[in-house]
């Protein structure tokens, strides 16, 4: 089983500023734990003092915490379950998370915009829970246990009683998940936006991210994590990858042989004639002379070249020297997060406006994706740098001209 955080940082094309460290990292793999750390609810209490509540949450067990009133507290307290592994996501640095998630920077933004002055993203924000045998279902819920195993939902959280009588919550801003309809393959489509609760439960979507009200129960969908299925957690997005799905999935040296493959085809500038080839992804970071440009209107490719500027306010508006038209001109970086592609085909279509290259599927998947932005909005986005795209079709077929020899 694998979970990978698509977006945070991934304007470095799948690799965080400062490298991996600790459990702040690009992308996390989830192992069967020595020893079985998960919980289950057992003892539910109904304490009228908050003297009662905290002598209970401080029993050195799990336990969530509803207050109804001031004068009302539920207290769910939970046992350990032998047959399941807990992973906690959040912001936090503390030692119940598992995985450190930051803020997504969008690939377009300047270091004076990337200032982020409040997260949105919970601190203790999810719990991925994992069956531990086979087929080692995965489970996702809101809310994570923090240093003094609570979970503790204030008077002004929404929270409730199920018919059945046992309470549940969400977080403020909400977990939301996304499952693709036909999995994670060159077939799949986008699926529904839903948010889980804090038992796992899966909801239609609030009318803004904190409001109080919830959306309606539905009944038929789980919260069990498929391959290719999106959390986001209002801040960040992560891409689940099972195990199987991986093993299908074009791998780090199938990516560096497609563009060694490019390469090889000795693709040329049409005005300037000069060879034209990808950098390493040792050094998809720096421009290089080679380095392929396009204009993302038309698709043709180039090398760089300083003419064709429309206006002085509109630096990055060109006209393209083979067709006239007119659109951003930009260099090309090849995809290197090889988790984000749903085929293995050649390295086609660029998106716009920050001209990632993959597969002509893989780049028409995540064109159609409308991804969580803030509290209320969707829009679609580069996998590998969180840039909102644009364009018509929010890519472009790429068109190499080969050497005239």
């Amino acid at each position: 089983m694998e979970g990978r955080p698509c977006w945070g940082q991934l304007r470095y094309n799948g690799s965080l500023p400062n490298g991996d460290r600790g459990r702040r990292k690009s992308r996390f793999a989830l192992y069967k734990r020595p020893k079985a750390n998960g919980v289950k609810p057992s003892t539910v209490h109904v304490i009228s003092t908050p003297q009662a509540s905290k002598a209970i949450s401080c029993k050195g067990q799990h336990s969530i915490s509803y207050t109804l009133s001031r004068n009302q507290t539920v207290v769910v307290e939970y046992t350990h379950d032998k047959d399941t592994d807990m992973f906690q996501v959040g912001r936090s640095t503390e030692s119940p998370i598992d995985f450190v998630v930051t803020d997504t920077i969008s690939g377009s933004q300047n270091n004076d915009e990337t200032q982020i002055t409040q997260s949105t993203i919970s601190r203790f924000a999810c719990r991925i829970v994992c069956d531990r045998s086979p087929p080692y279902t995965a489970r996702i819920f809101a809310a994570g246990f923090d240093s003094s195993k609570n979970i503790f939902l204030g008077e002004k959280a929404a929270k409730w009683k199920n018919p059945d009588g046992h309470m549940d919550g969400l977080t403020t801003n909400g977990v939301l998940v996304m499952h693709p309809k036909g999995g994670f393959t060159e077939e799949s489509k986008p699926g529904v936006w839903r948010e889980i609760s804090v038992c796992g439960d899966v909801y239609t979507l609030r009318e803004t991210r904190s409001a109080q009200q919830r959306g309606k129960l539905v009944e038929n969908e789980t919260n069990v994590l498929q391959d290719g299925s999106l959390i986001d957690l209002c801040g960040a997005t992560l891409l689940w990858r099972t195990a199987d799905g991986l093993f299908h999935t074009p791998t780090q040296k199938h990516i560096e042989a497609l563009r060694q493959e490019i390469n090889a085809a000795r693709p040329q500038c049409p005005v300037g004639l000069n060879t034209l080839a990808f950098p390493s992804i040792n050094r998809k970071d720096v421009v290089e002379e080679k380095q392929p440009w396009a204009y993302l209107s038309c698709g043709h490719v180039h090398g760089y070249h300083n003419w064709g500027h429309r206006s002085d306010t509109e630096a990055n508006e060109r006209e393209c020297p083979m067709c006239r038209t007119i659109g951003p001109y930009v260099p090309l970086w090849l995809g290197c997060e090889a988790g984000f592609y749903v085929d293995a085909g050649p390295p086609t279509h660029a998106f716009t406006p920050c001209g990632h290259v993959c597969s002509e599927k893989s780049a028409k998947y995540w064109s159609q994706i409308p991804l969580p932005h803030g509290t209320h909005a969707f829009h679609a986005a580069c996998p590998f740098c969180a840039t909102q795209l644009s364009g018509e079709h929010n890519c472009v077929k790429l068109i190499f001209q080969g050497p005239i020899d």
